[in-house]
């Protein structure tokens, strides 16, 4: 037996991954267990777990690797702070600590991580790397073009290459300062959205506005080139300097200070993140086609944290020269973790990778799961009141039949998901026929931005249906955004002279709780071998109201990672005003609860700001 384990850490998303002989046994990322969204710290309850999902501790690791290069990432710290000197002096100050107690010395955190137990060495990798380590060899291709887009690693910001068999070969990239995530995280920051974290909201807002500052994007802040290199004007930016993103040149080039973070959100607000999101749609498909031109390749793979932009991923698909594209599901720094294990496996140790029909991600349905006996032990420590079923088919059954009644429901099954999409193991879910689900979730369940649009779970025979993709085409890890039919739209749609938040006011398909303002839907599709319950429930409710959709959004809050344990499920179930909670095969009602009460923001807020 040959077990690796990856991390990430440090920086952003702190994960654990495990291999066992090749197998991906286990991933998860470290904010799950402690609660703190984005938990950069080393990644202890995260290697626990993969580590006792494997039976094995520590000391039967055969390879440890980590999933960038500390001493380079750190010169180019030097290097910057070194050539905008003495501007970002503060900055410098404050980062070093860490760099000269921590980073610099990460062979010894590691192996004081995991207790002294681990002696052998310890592989390091380059951040991009690592990146396209996780989307070719995860991916269903033997041979494919590799494309990473990020904010920065250690000095590549993006790169390409191939991916043949076993081996991968990065050729060409693009270097910081000149970044694709940083460009679009400066325009996150300066709508008062949270750097690292808003990224979705700011893609999320993009249809309701209109582009109308793009060519001021084009000709003042990026020199864009045929094959989707650029380069910055960074008299427009300050991230070199410190933990500003935009400088005061940027606020005069577009009309204003930045949007105060919670303050109202204005159509010039709307209108720059429609910008941003169309250049940034130009730069990804520019990109794609220089790729396909310079590696005459079929398929292409994706990831870094702008992979997880999947209205760009959409275009490429449909617009691009590629038959297929595949993109990591943890893109972000988290699936460096299993990038750097899939790297040791195949690339250092040189073991075969076989064909095969299908990704090797396993649904990323990686973490840690409970049994119904688990379960029901926790609920009857609550006092709560469950009914518990006897076989899934009067399960589906009766969940289908609250979902068509217009309940919302936590639904809590199997694996947890790794990388920041809920793909029905820890899912919220409700009827996509409702006009008002989309607001009701937000508002009352979610308690976040009421114009954040929800994805749909689809039948995935039926998927060529309702959205303008292939028939049976897969989209397990929604990450692509495809349009809605024309067929399942509602023709002269009142409404189209509203602006702004207000043409959510307007119901636009049959599913109208999934279809955004632009007619688009971040589509997951849901098949049986790989989301079994869940593909059950979705069935059940099709032979119940003829529509193979759902509305699906993460089990959690805003605010809050993703629920990882039955705990946390319950806490969120009765700290909102969530209707249903499935745990397994045991179903509360909202209603039965002992002291169940209705919650609002401020309460919620308020409640989860004690811990």
């Amino acid at each position: 037996m040959t077990a690796i384990l990856g991390i990430s850490a440090f920086y952003h998303d702190a994960a654990a991954a495990l291999l066992v002989d090749g197998r991906i046994v286990a991933a998860a990322q470290e904010e799950r267990f402690t609660r703190t969204k984005h938990d950069a710290g080393f990644p202890t309850h995260a290697i626990a777990y993969c580590l006792g999902e494997a039976g094995i501790d520590a000391s039967d690791l055969d390879y440890v690797g980590f999933y960038d290069k500390p001493l380079l990432k750190f010169e180019r710290l030097l290097e910057t702070y070194l050539a905008y000197a003495p501007r970002g002096f503060g900055s410098f100050v404050h980062a070093m600590p860490q760099w000269l107690e921590q980073k610099l010395h990460l062979p010894r955190e590691i192996r004081r991580g995991l207790g002294g137990a681990y002696r052998k060495s310890i592989t390091f990798t380059e951040h991009h790397e690592s990146h396209a380590a996780s989307a070719f060899f995860a991916s269903p291709f033997q041979d494919a073009a590799i494309l990473t887009l990020d904010g920065v690693g250690e000095w590549a910001t993006a790169s390409y290459g191939v991916g043949h068999g076993n081996r991968i070969e990065l050729t060409h990239e693009l270097r910081f300062p000149h970044s694709l995530g940083l460009l679009y995280s400066a325009f996150t920051y300066y709508t008062g959205f949270k750097v690292n974290s808003g990224e979705y909201k700011l893609m999320g807002l993009a249809p309701y506005g209109k582009p109308t500052y793009a060519d001021l994007i084009r000709d003042h802040l990026i020199d864009l080139k045929p094959d989707g290199s650029f380069r910055m004007d960074m008299s427009y930016f300050r991230y070199c300097e410190g933990l500003q993103m935009t400088s005061p040149a940027f606020d005069r080039l577009f009309g204003g200070p930045r949007r105060a973070p919670e303050s109202p959100i204005t159509q010039r607000e709307m209108d720059i993140a429609a910008s941003i999101q169309l250049v940034t749609e130009e730069i990804m498909l520019a990109a794609a086609r220089h790729i396909h031109r310079e590696t005459g390749q079929r398929h292409l793979c994706l990831a870094g944290g702008v992979a997880l932009n999947c209205v760009g991923n959409g275009r490429i698909l449909r617009e691009g020269p590629f038959d297929d594209i595949w993109i990591q599901p943890a893109a972000g720094d988290a699936g460096g973790a299993l990038g750097v294990a899939l790297f040791i496996w195949h690339q250092l140790l040189d073991h075969p990778r076989p064909a095969a029909a299908d990704d090797r991600q396993l649904g990323s349905l990686l973490g840690p799961r409970f049994t119904d006996d688990e379960l029901a032990a926790f609920l009857d420590e609550q006092g709560a009141v469950y009914r518990r079923f006897d076989d899934d088919a009067t399960l589906c059954d009766h969940v289908a039949g609250l979902l068509a009644d217009q309940k919302v429901v936590g639904w809590f099954q199997g694996r947890m998901e790794f990388g920041p999409r809920a793909l029905g193991s820890r899912s919220i879910i409700g009827d996509a026929r409702s006009q008002t689900m989309q607001s009701v979730m937000n508002r009352k369940i979610k308690f976040r931005e009421s114009f954040r649009p929800f994805a749909p779970s689809v039948l995935q025979h039926r998927v060529s249906e309702y959205f303008d993709m292939r028939e049976g085409q897969p989209s397990p890890y929604m990450l692509l955004v495809a349009p809605v039919r024309t067929d399942k739209r509602i023709p002269d749609a009142a409404g189209d002279e509203l602006e702004g938040i207000a043409r959510l006011q307007v119901a636009r398909s049959t599913v109208p709780a999934i279809t955004h303002v632009d007619y688009s839907a971040r589509v997951q599709t849901v098949d049986a071998v790989r989301h079994g319950r869940y593909h059950a429930l979705l069935e059940a409710f099709e032979r119940m109201t003829g529509c193979p959709v759902v509305i699906n959004t993460s089990f959690n809050v805003r605010g809050e990672p993703i629920v990882c344990e039955p705990a946390h499920a319950y806490r969120c179930f009765m700290a909102t005003n969530m209707d249903v909670l499935v745990l397994e095969r045991c179903v509360l009602l909202k209603r039965d609860q002992p002291h169940a009460t209705a919650h609002s923001t401020d309460e919620y807020l308020a409640t989860f700001a004690l811990d």
